[in-house]
């Protein structure tokens, strides 16, 4: 059974298919020695070539899926390789014999929290794309008077350079002080611009001073899970996440003793990153205590 290469080297974890569509036209992919082209299928014994180095089969046609919650903290960048050296947070992860980590989206030095990452490059590019419409959600310190007028034109939308945007959900914590000059919010919107909940908040001349993820879809950053540290998901989270955008379940691949020893903790039955939720506006959020946290 033939497939289409971008989408096989998709599900092996070399990038999202339209990444792999420009690699393939830049002439960085090979089948059978012949230099791919747009369009190409391959088969199981076909042998390909990916950037000088060969692909094993098994990651172009094994169907599994593998994906960790990593909490990043302040300090660290989400590119692979930093030009600055500075700490990113692949070197962090744990070493995986086939594919590699993909990250889903990206948060900025200054912001810490939840960075789901996959082993899955289809999964990965519709959890990311905007048309998938798949909410996060931030716990943000606010400095500044914040009224309800702010809130309101936060929610219904204001300008940016890089066009219009807005929260979907705006939840005051409910043990925040209104008289402090720093506000404790819950915030939700569907994209993942730069610098995007930091820049609606500017827009209203009110700084942020702490932002931190802690929300992806319908995986939720763990209450044990400590910076700089790493979970798996269980096979529910990860089919859940499939079905957020559409994918069929995949199982979790076998891991081999190193791969499991680094990964270190797996999931019981009653998932962490499913919280009790409580009515907030139209969507909800999971209350947290930021003063108990540090954050």
């Amino acid at each position: 059974m033939s497939e289409r290469l971008q989408k096989a080297l998709a599900r092996a974890g070399y990038g999202s298919r339209r990444k792999l569509e420009t690699m393939i036209s830049e002439g960085r992919v090979s089948v059978n020695g012949s230099i791919a082209v747009l369009g190409t299928k391959i088969e199981k014994e076909d042998i390909v070539i990916f950037d000088g180095q060969p692909v094993p089969p098994a990651m172009l046609f094994e169907h599994a899926r593998l994906v960790i919650a990593y909490h990043k903290p302040e300090g660290e960048v989400c590119t692979r390789n930093d030009p600055e050296g500075r700490a990113t947070i692949f070197d962090r992860l744990p070493k995986i014999s086939q594919g590699r980590w993909i990250a889903v989206g990206r948060l900025d030095i200054n912001t810490s929290g939840l960075i789901l990452l996959t082993t899955d490059g289809e999964l990965a590019n519709r959890l990311m794309h905007p048309s998938s419409e798949i909410d996060r959600e931030y716990l943000v310190r606010v400095h500044g008077d914040v009224t309800e007028e702010q809130l309101e034109r936060l929610m219904d939308g204001v300008n940016l350079d890089d066009g219009s945007a807005r929260f979907t959900d705006i939840v005051r914590h409910p043990e925040a002080d209104p008289d402090r000059r720093n506000q404790w919010f819950y915030v939700a919107l569907m994209e993942g611009r730069n610098r995007e909940v930091r820049r609606l908040w500017e827009s209203q001349g009110l700084q942020v001073n702490r932002l931190k993820r802690v929300r992806y879809g319908c995986i939720f950053l763990p209450s044990f899970l400590k910076q700089g540290h790493f979970v798996e998901l269980g096979q529910k989270e990860v089919d859940d996440l499939g079905k957020l955008v559409e994918l069929p379940s995949l199982p979790i691949p076998k891991m081999t003793p190193q791969e499991s020893k680094d990964v270190r903790r797996r999931l019981s039955k009653k998932s962490a990153f499913r919280k009790p939720m409580r009515t907030a506006m139209k969507r909800t959020m999971s209350p947290r205590r930021p003063s108990d946290r540090g954050h």
